[in-house]
């Protein structure tokens, strides 16, 4: 699906300089300057390095703020805001050569003590980025204004593509506590307006330093949950741009001239998770009876209008070192009820299943409670606001079960989290983990996954649905949008209309 982004040896190819042109005016007489996408969530904030949300960085990554990588459509890798490095034998050490003349949009100058404040306040005490574990494994020292020095105290293959995702922001210091509201970056774009609960939006910011490759002046995000709304926004010309809207839309747009589809491939994993750490969820017989219940199929029917893959663990195809663990908790609604007598569970057992507001989330839900339902599981459907999941599901874990997509590509590593929302304390996925990240050969490495994926699938963590793929709608003349996704991003300064 996506190129494998461990070949380490290989990244210098990758890292060639990307000059910089000389600035040029922003208008073009005649042509569109001005986009109105869509998106399902609205973010919490603006500062991915401060939430889980993925919709933070849909709107501000490659457009606020940059990172030191840049993560393309085919998976790939390439410079940003690093012209290029070097990796030592050893795959622990990476120079970085920084751009020069980069600055950020309070003026301050980007530099490699900025790298140096990023890195290291990722991964402090007082760090809530969700990736503060990687970033604490890193030791970052200032060489020259311009060149900086990050070592790594494991062996990370996948080290430059996650310095390319969100949590990898490159903060100006003295804006950096107050990003959340008012964003401070080095990208294209500054934040223009945000109108709670309606709409975000970002203008062209005339001192980037290629600002004249930049054919979108304004662009503004509206927030838009309800399936049937996103349709109607869409026909109606309001919105020029839906990235991952609702599969169920797809009809409408396949043959119409005004439009095109774009069906992109991910490396996210849609599951029904589930709270290891209540009762009687902790009794891994009734987190199989769960699964059992459930025809994967079924659900990505439901759920996903047929665009998915099953999976069987938090792992998808053509994944490195993916293996198909599907067959290890299979559909099988009898299994499910003798597990529950095993587990001495008096049935209907009574549940309660958390949906954020994603259509697939909601229509999911629906799909499985009747499932479960035929095993004498009672799972009372709650609808929650996204805010309410974020704080209430995910940051103080007071749920049952919840359906939710993973969409980053690299995060096997929450299951070693003794503290992650899923409660699952396991001492063997913990060695296990810690032999996948030493691992230096391929081979040895793929297979350590392979064994990641059957301990989970085995633990049945939680009843692992399928593999999405996204549906992105977008009116026709609108050029540069991304074919596939394996990181959530709108990435405007790529994004032009069509001559007329």
């Amino acid at each position: 699906m996506f190129n494998r982004r461990t070949a380490l040896a290989t990244t210098s190819a990758l890292a060639a300089t990307v000059l910089a042109t000389p600035l040029q005016a922003l208008a073009q007489t005649g042509k569109k300057d001005s986009l109105t996408l869509a998106m399902t969530l609205e973010p919490p904030g603006l500062d991915p390095t401060a939430g889980a949300a993925s919709s933070i960085a849909e709107i501000t990554l490659y457009n606020i703020y940059e990172t030191l990588t840049k993560i393309n459509s085919d998976g790939s890798v390439s410079p940003l805001l690093a012209e290029g490095w070097e990796v030592s034998p050893d795959l622990k050490t990476y120079t970085f050569r920084l751009r020069k003349g980069v600055k950020f949009h309070n003026g301050e100058p980007f530099n490699a003590e900025a790298v140096k404040f990023s890195f290291d306040r990722a991964g402090g005490d007082k760090s809530t980025n969700k990736d503060k574990r990687t970033f604490a494994s890193l030791t970052t020292q200032v060489v020259d204004e311009h060149t900086v020095v990050v070592i790594n105290k494991d062996i990370d293959p996948d080290l430059l593509f996650l310095l390319g995702q969100a949590t990898a922001i490159i903060v100006e210091p003295k804006s950096a506590e107050t990003n959340a509201a008012k964003p401070v970056g080095t990208g294209p774009y500054k934040l223009g307006a945000w109108s709670r609960g309606a709409s975000i939006s970002l203008t062209a910011w005339p001192e980037w330093r290629q600002a004249g490759q930049v054919r979108i002046r304004r662009a503004t995000f509206r927030f838009i949950p309800d399936p049937a709304a996103q349709v109607a926004a869409l026909m109606a010309g309001d919105v020029d741009l839906f990235p991952r809207v609702t599969p169920r839309s797809m009809a409408q747009f396949k043959n119409n001239p005004r439009y095109q589809l774009i069906i992109s491939g991910s490396r996210a994993k849609t599951i029904l998770a589930i709270n290891n750490a209540k009762k009687p969820l902790d009794d891994v017989r009734v987190r199989r009876a769960i699964a059992a219940a459930i025809d994967r199929k079924a659900v990505i029917q439901g759920a996903a209008d047929g665009l998915g893959v099953p999976i069987g663990s938090h792992y998808v195809p053509g994944a490195f070192g993916y293996v198909d663990t599907t067959g290890i908790n299979p559909y099988d609604p009898e299994k499910a009820k003798r597990l529950l007598a095993e587990a001495g569970i008096k049935t209907p057992l009574e549940l309660t299943m958390t949906l954020p507001p994603a259509p697939y989330a909601r229509q999911g839900g629906e799909v499985i409670a009747a499932q479960l339902a035929k095993v004498g599981i009672t799972a009372k459907l709650q609808n929650v606001e996204w805010a309410q999941w974020l704080s209430g599901t995910y940051g103080n874990k007071n749920y049952d079960l919840t359906i939710i997509s993973h969409v980053e590509p690299f995060d096997l590593g929450n299951f070693a989290k003794p503290d992650y929302y899923w409660g699952y304390p396991s001492e063997k996925f913990d060695q296990l983990y810690e032999q996948i990240k030493t691992a230096t050969r391929p081979a040895d490495r793929a297979r350590l996954l392979g064994d990641a994926q059957r301990l989970l699938a085995e633990d049945c963590v939680h009843a692992f649905l399928y593999q999405p793929q996204w549906v992105t709608v977008a009116a026709k003349g609108l050029r540069g949008l991304w074919k596939d996704m394996p990181v959530f991003v709108n990435d405007l300064s790529t994004v032009s209309w069509a001559t007329p």
